[in-house]
């Protein structure tokens, strides 16, 4: 079996998937893919079951009742991807926003380079990201540094969803506690790995808009991460965080 994993939740995404997952099987090392599905009026569950059939050792399928959130279906994958002896447990979208190719680097950093979370960074060497408005640029760019300034961690895309988990990570962090359910899930758990004191590596990306399908960015979830990230802080200094397997 292959040591790493990559999660990818889904939610009407039959434009990308089967692209998705034949451009990460083609690559030089293998992985395995998690998808995490939605429920999608779409149709995609059958595009991947069909794959399945093509590839019965390698692609797997977590069916979920509904649009249950971005958090929610990492941590589900989090959960099985542990139960299975995963080393190396990936976060990547299915709308090649994030540049599969990319994997191989972030398990580069990870597995030899001492990364114990290793983050796909937009912002590590100036702004890295393709056919987005310059509203949202800023608007992603200065969420970053907000979150820098409350947190007071050195990440610098503190909001990214290309991720490399080592599975010790994981298996440190109480997943039962971890609050935020959207986008902002992304930061919690980067919070969360650093005040634990694990090893946070930030690797340079280039990350390009989705071309087909349709992003699932809200206010709502904006405002939970504007919030959620005072939460933290206080929450921080009012408890000290513990490895739940120290």
């Amino acid at each position: 079996m292959p040591d790493s994993l990559v999660i990818i939740p889904t939610y009407n995404e039959k434009e990308n998937i089967e692209q998705i997952i034949r451009k990460v099987f083609s690559l030089e090392k293998d992985f395995n893919i998690l998808i995490v599905e939605d429920n999608s009026p779409d149709g995609t569950a059958g595009i991947v079951k069909n794959l399945m059939q093509e590839f019965p050792s390698r692609l797997f399928i977590e069916e979920r009742k509904g649009k249950l959130g971005l958090g929610t279906a990492y941590i589900h994958g989090f959960k099985w991807a542990l139960k299975q002896g995963y080393g190396f447990i990936f976060e990547m979208d299915a709308d090649f926003s994030h540049n599969p190719e990319d994997l191989l680097r972030l398990y580069d950093s990870a597995k030899n380079h001492g990364g114990d979370l290793v983050i796909g960074s937009r912002y590590i060497t100036g702004v890295n990201v393709v056919n987005w408005p310059i509203g949202r640029v800023l608007m992603s760019y200065y969420a970053s540094s907000y979150v820098r300034l409350i947190t007071r961690m050195k990440v610098r895309d503190t909001t990214a969803g290309f991720k490399c988990y080592r599975s010790e990570v994981l298996k440190a962090i109480n997943l039962d506690k971890i609050r935020l359910m959207g986008y902002a899930f992304q930061i919690e758990m980067k919070f969360t790995a650093w005040k634990l004191g694990f090893n946070i590596i930030e690797i340079p990306i280039i990350f390009t808009d989705r071309t087909l399908g349709t992003s699932k960015m809200s206010k709502g979830i904006f405002k939970e991460a504007i919030l959620g990230v005072i939460k933290l802080r206080c929450k921080s200094i009012i408890h000290k965080y513990k490895r739940v397997n120290a």
